[in-house]
């Protein structure tokens, strides 16, 4: 595989399960910010727009059709230009306040006033904002009038001073000089003055009066509102990143497995059912796993003699990192599995502190461990045999398994897991035993099973999703690496069922359908394969 691509999937998986475990904060950001948007808009006083517009004649075309040579050097542009400044200029918006009255002044109109081209025509459009519909429109309909009445004033005056400054220098001229070059000179620019002042009145027209608009132009409610989710999703992506940036606890098994450089052997649902299955309370009676449950660790049965296939393991350590991430429960329902299969199990509880396995199947506490190793008690009538809880159903092969409990807690558990005597017991164990399953204390706890990891032929990590940190699983890798320990995989403990789909093992047989098909399920098949693989 292309290093690139793989990393580029695991970048994927990885922004995939953020937004998967983070979706109710993302989304509560994108209701608070957009709901937060939308009262601000709707609380916000509405202000309406009117638009009139007004269209300038082309200078150029007027001097034409006077008979005057078109001279003009500017372009579109710049002649664009030339009419907003034009209808800025002057004393329209004074004229327009005082028309208008109702308390507006010259200031006022224009704060309420936009000038603006439209396109790249010599239309202009003057708009007028106010809180009243019809005020806009009446500012700017004034506004617009006030203008074009203006211009057309400014140009009647500027065409007869030019006009009476022509006929005064044609007064001057005698009869003579009249009929000469300079008098039809003087003439003709006469008669154009004449004319131009005729277009010149019409240079400017409105074009469109401003009509009282229905709506609203601001606050734009929609508007806002979409961008107010926007803005709330894109501060819910980076709260999600940076808790997840800030949050060390591993939720996702594939993380787990990166992190130990272990294969995920088993992924454990975090339900009910489990929890119930897992009271070590001596007068709760325990609950059966579900069928689908109970093939979780049919697979990690079968995966742990499939995976290793050139090692006879029969003899496996189960630890973890830190106290409460159910290994204990892990090694109770593996052995159940085990034995339902056929085969002879024996878990041996190595945990010498805080032992639980005698409230759990409801055996003696002691004696046990503690006693065989200071030679108080003989291992072979100190083995009690627990029945099968988890397991129950008509296509189990067998109905206990061995247990050697941890028996009264010693002073000096340490001393007594590194003893001779018991380097002794595991080998009697795995005389007597196809599986040899050895319950320890958290490894980052206590060193209490250290000193068996150089004497299984295997070990197995169990972790809880949402509760073990990252730190604590680099440290715990760490450690098992420097120590040379035969590491087989990791379980990981505690999905969260809306997780759980991920996850699942959808291809499996409930015991009464493995019973109905020959009396072998999935695993069974799997387990098979494996037998004959070692053959």
């Amino acid at each position: 595989m292309n290093p690139e691509n793989s990393s580029q999937g695991l970048g994927l998986e990885y922004t995939l399960s953020v937004l998967r475990r983070r979706a109710p904060l993302i989304v509560l950001c994108v209701v608070l910010v957009a709901a937060s948007a939308y009262v601000f808009s709707e609380r916000q006083t509405k202000r309406y727009t009117a638009t009139a517009a007004l269209v300038f004649d082309n200078n150029q075309l007027n001097q034409q059709v006077a008979g005057l040579a078109a001279v003009n050097n500017n372009t579109q542009q710049s002649q664009q230009s030339t009419n907003l400044k034009l209808v800025e200029l002057g004393n329209t918006a004074s004229r327009t306040a005082s028309l208008l009255g109702r308390g507006l002044t010259e200031h006022q109109v224009k704060e309420d006033l936009d000038v603006s081209a439209a396109g790249e025509s010599n239309v202009v459009n003057v708009s007028a904002t106010a809180t009243s519909p019809v005020v806009a429109a009446d500012i700017a309909n004034t506004y617009a009038n006030q203008f074009v009445s203006g211009q057309q004033s400014a140009n009647h005056k500027y065409f007869g001073s030019a006009l009476a400054l022509v006929n005064k220098q044609l007064a001057a001229l005698s009869p003579s000089q009249r009929l000469g070059p300079e008098g039809l000179a003087l003439q003709d620019r006469a008669q154009s003055l004449e004319i131009l002042a005729e277009l010149q009145s019409a240079s400017v027209q409105l074009a469109q009066a401003a009509t009282v608009p229905s709506a609203p132009s601001a606050p734009k409610v929609t508007r806002n509102t979409i961008v107010g989710g926007l803005v709330g999703l894109l501060l819910g992506l980076g709260l999600a990143f940076l808790l997840e940036r800030l949050d060390r606890r591993i939720k996702e098994p594939d993380d787990l497995g990166r992190i130990l450089e272990l294969p995920v052997l088993a992924t454990i649902p975090d339900n009910a059912a489990y929890s119930r299955h897992n009271s070590p309370r001596r007068d709760k009676r325990p609950t059966p796993l579900p069928p689908g449950e109970v093939e979780v660790f049919r697979m990690l049965r079968a995966r742990l003699r499939y995976f290793n296939v050139d090692r006879d393991l029969r003899l496996i350590l189960v630890t973890s990192a830190a106290s409460a991430d159910g290994k204990t429960t892990v090694v109770q329902n593996l052995a159940e599995v085990a034995a339902s299969m056929g085969g002879r199990v024996l878990i041996i509880e190595a945990d010498l502190r805080r032992p639980s396995l005698a409230a759990r199947l409801r055996l003696h506490q002691s004696p046990g461990l503690s006693e065989v190793l200071i030679n108080a008690s003989i291992v072979d009538e100190t083995i009690q045999e627990a029945s099968m809880i988890a397991t129950s159903g008509p296509a189990n092969r067998a109905g206990t398994f061995a247990v050697l409990t941890a028996g009264s807690p010693p002073p000096n558990p340490t001393e007594l897991i590194e003893s001779r005597a018991m380097k002794r017991i595991l080998e009697w164990a795995v005389t007597k035993h196809d599986l040899v399953l050895i319950d320890t204390p958290p490894l980052s706890v206590v060193p209490d099973a250290i000193p068996l990891l150089r004497l299984v032929d295997g070990v197995v990590i169990v972790s809880r999703l949402g509760k073990s940190t990252r730190d604590e699983a680099r440290r715990m890798r760490d450690e098992l690496t420097s120590l040379g320990a035969p590491m087989l995989g990791v379980v990981a403990n505690g999905l969260k069922t809306r997780d759980a789909p991920s996850y699942r093992y959808d291809y499996y047989y409930t015991p009464d359908e493995a019973l109905a098909k020959n009396g072998v399920g999935a695993a069974d098949r799997v387990e098979k394969r494996s037998e004959a693989s070692r053959s």
